[in-house]
Parts: C-alpha cells; structure tokens; sequence
C-alpha cells in the first residue's frame, strides 16, 4: 500500500543488539491531505531509513504493510515502511535536477480512445 502525506513529526530512533547484529528503528508521523487529515504512525526498520526523505515538513510517498499480531489476549498492529520517497511541488516524485542548459519538456498521460461496444441500433440490448 501506498499513502502520501507531510512529515509532522520524528521520534526518537531506537537502536539495540539482537542475535542478528544491530538494528535501527525510526517512527515518523504522517498527516494526510484533505477534508479530513490523518495522522499515521509509521515504523522504519534498518536500511529503510530514508534520511533524506525524512525530515519534518516534507512531503513523502511511503510504500507499507501493515502488520497485527495477538499478545495476552490483545491486538496490536504495526504500520511498517518498506519505501520512502520524498515529493516535489504538487505532490509527485522529486526528479533530478539536470545541469544542462536545455528546456524542461513535461510529460503528458497519452489519452487513447476505447473502441465503443455498442453499434448505433443497440440501444435496447444489453451486453450481457
């Protein structure tokens, strides 16, 4: 899954030893854009750190799973980062930033047109 929103906030990161050598975990606090905002807790594990994605104010798409799990009788679920990337103005992807002196083209959605299924004296069948 996918979500795009602002960095409002990061929490301490928490570093330990496991058997497996040692680990990095950095939660970060999203809010959504819209009528009604959001705020998302979300988790980043070891190499999925973005560093430069995250810092506060900015503007991020994150790709997540979530995760629950039982403990005692209790639920508890985990909003884990597998992607972090930062956006540019308007809400899409940062590109690089050319050194040329050549003119930036934007790139339009080619717009194709669907053959129509139904012939003009078919207005009373259905197609199905």
């Amino acid at each position: 899954m996918d979500i795009k929103g602002r960095v409002i906030q990061l929490l301490a990161l928490q570093t330990g030893e496991g058997k497996n050598g040692t680990w990095k975990k950095q939660d970060f606090v999203i809010e959504t854009d819209g009528q009604y905002p959001k705020k998302i807790c979300i988790s980043a594990w070891g190499d999925k750190i973005n560093e430069s994605a995250l810092q506060v104010g900015n503007e991020v798409n994150v790709s997540f799973d979530v995760e629950s799990r039982e403990y005692n009788g209790r639920w508890y679920t985990d909003v884990k980062a597998w992607k972090i990337d930062a956006l540019g103005a308007g809400g899409y992807e940062a590109a690089p930033v050319s050194s040329g002196s050549g003119t930036g083209s934007t790139s339009t959605r080619p717009t194709t047109e669907l053959p129509s299924t139904f012939q003009s004296g078919d207005e009373d069948n259905l197609p199905f």
